[in-house]
């Protein structure tokens, strides 16, 4: 268990970065830069930790969608248009956060 919590953290952290490198060509502030980044730790947390019965890379896409939930009121009231992009890479890196998760927890 202890392990595969390690492993969520790093992934989750490799996320993070991934998700921040555009953000940061983009100008985005530092406020949105840190949000996406440990929304992406939390993110392979929870993924470690969580006893939700489903494939992990299902299970990789909806923990971060969920986590990602209240920051999209925020974000879709003033911008409504970012949420699409914000969607896709959560989707992306979600599933890619959750099928190595799966490959390396085994």
């Amino acid at each position: 268990m202890k392990n595969n919590t390690i492993i969520g953290l790093l992934l989750g952290t490799v996320a993070g970065v991934l998700d921040v490198i555009p953000m940061l060509l983009q100008g985005l502030t530092w406020d949105a830069n840190l949000s996406a980044f440990f929304l992406w730790v939390v993110s392979g947390f929870m993924l470690a930790t969580s006893n939700l019965k489903l494939h992990t890379v299902l299970k990789g896409i909806v923990i971060p969608f969920i986590c990602l939930l209240p920051s999209v009121f925020i974000i879709g009231w003033s911008e409504p248009l970012s949420l699409i992009p914000i969607g896709m890479m959560t989707l992306i890196l979600g599933a890619l956060l959750g099928f190595t998760y799966g490959k390396l927890s085994k």
